[in-house]
């Protein structure tokens, strides 16, 4: 597939380090030859090939969201940037005065302290100044191929971690490591619940606290760069990578990588964001077509949240977007990213994702690994990159652009001071000379075991069949419930299960240090209660598994669904799972069980969405536990919601359907002999709920939905306006309230006066249950019909954790910005014509309490 490609691209390859050929006659070119274009920030609009469209900003702003099937089509069109002369200067940086307590000057070692609530935009730009002036300061005498070695990787498995940037004079190079998770391929190192399981606590504390532990772990073991989070949006209930995100709501995907990012870099290490693609199949090979509101609203907001967390570096994907490479694509990296959320950190590739020299014109900083392909020996950059510098294709500013931000970013996390040198051998455990043991893990098992009984979601729970008490007996069943037949880490990258399901597989996994079994976790308790407990981990014997259940006082099913990365093919699923039922033949195991045992308890260890229809209504089945995929603690974790250690307080971070074609996209498998795949994004905003509740369609449970051991009820809701303390954008403001959209300007969509508190929302939640528990209200905007949104948008979520018969005073917080729509014309965000109104609820679909906003 690269060598078809190659041809439509305007560069030569050859090898690191070697002396540059000249453009060939052949190479494409503007008409008329080379044209020179001077540019601020990004080139000038694009030529473009048959099949195609531009990526300028007014041609992208045509369509207004729809909620049609997503279907693929094929093109033969790919938008290249063509060769020639590209002068550059650098965007401004905004320089809006830092105004404490909403808007203080922050330093990423120094975030402000996690809130339920949150109420402060953390102003990271004095911060980034002064790394700015030291990154020149570095780079003044470097010469051009010094600057070049900056940006360049040394290459697949040339040291000691995935990625190597190699020093420089008295620049140390830098150590860039998978994953979202954990320091993949090292020792002593913790294995993290998934992005999913933190999503589903709604819990900003969890998340922050997640990312410090991540952060302080890859800090310890000399990474200087951690390549997560992970930001896929859950298009597609079959997404093999889902997992690594936060689920199927961009609000909810933003705040978990927003507090993920402020913990992550809080430990010291820089925090990286990427959105892959959305399947893996055809990940290299896609277009993923999606219009410019859509974009806006759905898949970069996640993007501007991770900059407002002063994110020190973004991952351009394999995919096509809108028909241009994502490392190609100027309108995605230097319009949006770098000049309209005035992004100062630098832009890195994936892993051979770069797909020509001129990227750098379209906002490419760094290549990763180095090399085109694993061991080709030849970059698009390296001496190819110099030669663009020296021919005048790619300017001088632009070479010092790069390493300015990647040298800033090492900056501007104080990773100058002392920083602890790499310490671990990616690609050799065994060497005692490279590797030094060192064990970062401190007590993160306990924050582990927290997130994954928290991130634990309550299905189902008839007659109060959960907590158990006491049970004389109970019997286990399934594979899941039980230890891999050759340990945790049997499986290369996780490629596997035949055991408990406690991550996913591919790149954005690590090692398990140890792995607690659902069986361990219950005999522990078993032995407390003098319960007995048996088990049987046969899944396909279910006459066997059904005698076993007879008789006990409570049969707990296990079973499970996996996915990953499209390099490692799992019982025929090849990243993507093929559908949507349970692995390791879970349904008649479940059905087996609960025609014998009428006290049967169901739990999933699933990366994603099920369906649950065979099973879910049987009378048998009193209780169903969604237990996500919870790290190297799963079995405690498991344990203690089982038992009421921790009373469960999960929500759904995605709706579980009753028929997969429900969902509004489907994983497209067929490429009809295309070179690119193209797939239409044409339900635009109405992915996950927002489909189920645009077209009527009732799910089995829906997004946000979970139950607890208490109940808790709703009452006394107020809406107050906030007074603005950003007198020098009054203007801005007013505008706004007369729906004006905001203005093209650098840093626009991340401006003060968008984002500071505008309203503030107060009700009371009481428990009204004799047991102490945690609800998790959620807030949805109901917008105008003019504004052409879903009937509802999560815009607001807190966690209140409330004693028995207690009330407490809650408060969610709204922004301009949370009650705005993206103007495709204006190319700015607007608050829509007509009342906009709001809900207080349990889930998506629980609304407690209805308000207006007078906006």
């Amino acid at each position: 597939m690269l060598s078809k490609v190659l041809s439509l691209l305007c560069v030569i390859p050859f090898a690191l380090g070697a002396p540059a050929l000249a453009p060939s006659a052949a190479t494409p070119s503007t008409p008329g030859g080379n044209v020179s274009a001077t540019v601020t920030g990004s080139y000038s609009p694009v030529t473009t090939s048959s099949n195609s469209s531009s990526t300028s900003a007014t041609s992208s702003a045509a369509s207004s969201a729809s909620a049609s099937t997503s279907g693929a089509s094929t093109t033969t069109g790919v938008i290249t940037i063509p060769l020639s002369s590209y002068s550059f200067t650098p965007y401004p940086t905004p320089t809006l005065n830092p105004r404490p307590p909403v808007f203080p000057a922050t330093d990423p070692l120094n975030p402000p302290a996690v809130s339920s609530d949150p109420q402060v935009v953390p102003d990271f730009a004095p911060a980034w100044a002064s790394a700015y002036q030291k990154a020149k300061n570095l780079i003044s005498d470097y010469t051009i191929e010094e600057k070049v070695n900056i940006t360049t990787g040394v290459g697949w498995a040339n040291g000691l971690c995935v990625g190597n940037i190699p020093p420089n004079k008295n620049f140390p190079g830098l150590c860039l490591e998978d994953s979202p998770l954990a320091v993949r391929f090292a020792d002593y190192a913790t294995a993290f619940p998934a992005g999913i399981q933190v999503a589903s606590t709604w819990n900003r504390a969890l998340m922050r606290a997640r990312g410090l532990a991540l952060g302080q772990e890859f800090k310890g073991k000399g990474v200087n760069i951690a390549l997560g989070p992970m930001m896929n949006m859950g298009r597609i209930g079959q997404g093999g990578r889902n997992w690594e995100g936060f689920g199927a709501d961009p609000f909810l995907t933003g705040e978990s990588a927003y507090e993920t990012i402020l913990g992550l870099q809080n430990g010291g290490v820089q925090g990286h964001c990427q959105a892959l693609h959305k399947q893996e199949h055809f990940r290299t090979s896609e277009s993923s077509n999606v219009n410019d509101r859509t974009q806006h609203e759905i898949y970069a907001h996640p993007f501007l949240r991770s900059v407002m967390a002063g994110v020190s570096s973004v991952m351009c994907s394999y995919n096509l977007i809108n028909e241009t490479y994502a490392c190609n694509n100027d309108k995605m990296l230097n319009d949006i990213l770098k000049r309209e959320y005035g992004f100062q950190g630098f832009v890195q590739s994936d892993w051979s994702a770069t797909m020509s020299t001129l990227s750098a014109v379209a906002g490419l900083d760094m290549t990763m690994p180095g090399d085109i392909t694993f061991d080709s020996g030849d970059s698009y950059f390296g001496g190819n990159l110099t030669d663009y510098v020296n021919d005048g294709y790619i300017s001088m500013a632009r070479l010092d652009d790069m390493a300015t931000r990647i040298i800033a970013a090492w900056y501007f996390l104080h990773q100058d001071e002392g920083y602890p040198a790499t310490n671990f051998n990616a690609f050799n455990q065994n060497d005692e000379a490279t590797n030094k043991h060192v064990n970062v893990q401190a007590d993160h098992y306990k924050l582990v075991r927290e997130i994954g009984a928290a991130g634990t979601v309550l299905l189902k729970n008839t007659n109060g069949a959960l907590p158990l008490n006491k049970p004389r007996n109970l019997v286990l069943i399934g594979s899941d419930a039980g230890p891999g037949k050759s340990g945790p880490n049997e499986f290369s990258d996780q490629g596997g299960s035949d055991g408990i399901l406690a991550m996913g597989w591919g790149s954005g996994t690590g090692n398990f240090p140890y792995l607690i079994t659902p069986l361990e976790g219950i005999q522990e308790r078993a032995r407390q209660d003098g319960s007995s407990v048996f088990w049987d981990f046969d899944d396909w014997n279910t006459a066997l598994a059904a005698n076993m259940a007879y008789g006990q006082a409570v049969a707990l099913v296990f079973t499970n669904s996996d996915s990953g990365e499209d390099y490692i093919t799992v019982d025929g699923n090849q990243g993507d799972r093929n559908n949507l039922t349970a692995w390791h033949n879970g349904d008649d195991l479940i059905l087996a069980v609960a025609a014998k045992n009428n006290n049967t308890v169901v739990i999933v260890n699933s990366v994603g969405p099920l369906i649950i229809e065979p099973w879910i209504e049987h009378p048998n089945i009193t209780a169903v536990v969604w237990a996500g995929i919870q790290g190297q603690e799963a079995g405690n974790a498991i344990a203690d919601v089982l038992y009421g250690a921790y009373n469960p307080s999960g929500r759904l971070p995605y709706t579980i359907a009753k028929d997969a074609a429900d969902y509004p996209a489907q994983l497209i498998t067929d490429d009809s002999g295309s070179e690119i795949v193209s797939i239409d994004y044409t339900e635009g905003l109405f992915i996950d709920y927002r489909h189920f509740d645009q077209a009527n369609i009732t799910p089995r449970f829906e997004f946000g939905f979970g139950l607890s051991y208490t109940t808790f009820s709703y009452s006394e809701l107020c809406v107050t306006p906030i007074q603005s303390l950003d007198t020098d954008q009054e203007n801005l403001i007013t505008a706004w309230e007369n729906g004006t959209a905001s203005p093209i300007a650098e840093g626009s969509s991340t401006a003060l006066w968008l984002h500071e508190p505008a309203f503030q929302v107060t009700f009371k939640v009481t428990n009204t249950g004799p047991i102490s528990g945690t609800e998790i209200p959620q807030l949805y905007i109901h917008h105008p019909s003019s504004a052409n949104e879903p009937p509802s948008v999560l815009k607001g979520f807190t966690n209140v954790e409330i004693s028995p018969y207690d009330t407490t005073q809650v408060s969610i917080t709204l922004s301009r910005y949370d009650l705005s729509i993206w103007d495709v014309v204006a190319q700015g965000w607007r608050k829509p014509d007509g009342q906009i109104s709001l809900s207080i609820g349990a889930s998506s679909r629980d609304f407690k309490l209805q308000g207006d906003i007078s906006a």
